[in-house]
């Protein structure tokens, strides 16, 4: 053909598209089926516009911003534990409880905190007994009362899911704790979804070791919590046990020590927690609004200093 002139279509040197090379023609080096050399990959079609809401079941795209309600990047194979499906008549958020037995409870250092003194809002990872993460929780109280109040300060927690929903929410009334004002003991009251209590922790009266009530949400008491005599955590753990009312011991919740660095310049503390595979997942929601009335009353300290002690009586 005369330079400059094209081949008829499907004849001469270059093959038809769609049909298989001609003898002797070989495919360009390298290709396997991929992009061609020269080129780079294929653009992704584009399936979300932009302003548009994520359809459920939509794979989030690089780059994309994430919102409320959307579940976070995944990492790691096992880190986020994957819903349970098929629970019935269980609060929304609360299906992750119905397949466990065990949670750890691992508060975020605070450099802030830790340096100066200055009270943060805490933050804390709750995961099951294969480290896989169920839940976030955060503090939501205000500079001032953090600051003037302590440890003794009211405050709300609350506890997100994967998809970064509220599925529950604990509220610490300001109250006190030395068992020289029984009329006044702390409580803990704990909501699942936020809005509908699910049960409540109560302090009970007493002078040496402290005593918590389990309560449902009619104000029936379920469970009990005895705590030991001296709450110091210097080099062992600190286990408050949960029992019936007939005093049978069916789990507990421990302060682990978290080494000696940890201990003495942060509260950044460890806990755990275990109760029965087949116990009510309100009550399992309840017992964890216990772990941080518990971790609030005798081991978050004030300006580095520590306030758990010997007895009710401090």
């Amino acid at each position: 053909m005369p330079y400059g002139e094209a081949p008829p279509f499907g004849s001469g040197g270059q093959p038809a598209y769609g049909g298989p090379p001609p003898p002797g023609f070989a495919p360009p080096p390298q290709y396997n089926g991929g992009f061609q050399p020269g080129y780079g990959p294929p653009q992704v079609p584009i399936v979300q516009q932009p302003g548009q809401p994520m359809m459920p079941g939509q794979p989030m795209m690089p780059g994309q911003p994430m919102a409320p309600g959307q579940p976070m990047q995944p990492g790691p194979p096992g880190e986020w534990m994957s819903i349970p499906a098929g629970i019935p008549n269980c609060p929304r958020g609360l299906e992750y409880l119905t397949s466990i037995d065990q949670l750890l409870v691992k508060q975020k250092v605070e450099l802030l905190e830790a340096f100066t003194g200055f009270e943060t809002n805490n933050k804390f990872s709750i995961k099951n007994a294969l480290g896989q993460k169920v839940y976030y929780a955060v503090e939501d109280t205000d500079c001032c009362t953090r600051n003037m109040c302590g440890p003794a300060r009211p405050f709300d927690m609350k506890i997100f899911d994967n998809f970064r929903n509220e599925v529950m929410h604990l509220n610490r009334p300001l109250a006190c704790s030395s068992c020289c004002f029984p009329c006044c003991l702390q409580s803990m009251e704990v909501s699942a979804p936020p809005g509908s209590v699910v049960g409540t922790v109560e302090q009970e009266w007493t002078i040496c070791s402290p005593a918590f009530r389990i309560k449902n949400h009619v104000g029936d008491t379920v469970l009990r919590i005895e705590g030991p005599f001296c709450t110091f955590s210097m080099c062992g753990d600190v286990e408050f046990q949960i029992v019936t009312l007939t005093g049978e011991n069916i789990g507990k919740i421990s302060k682990q020590w978290s080494g000696f660095a940890r201990e003495i310049f942060t509260d950044a503390d460890f806990f755990g927690i275990t109760f029965p595979l087949d116990l009510d997942v309100r009550m399992k929601a309840t017992l964890l609004g216990a772990l941080f009335l518990i971790d609030a009353m005798f081991f978050e300290k004030s300006g580095n200093r520590e306030s758990d002690g010997v007895g009710m009586l401090s």
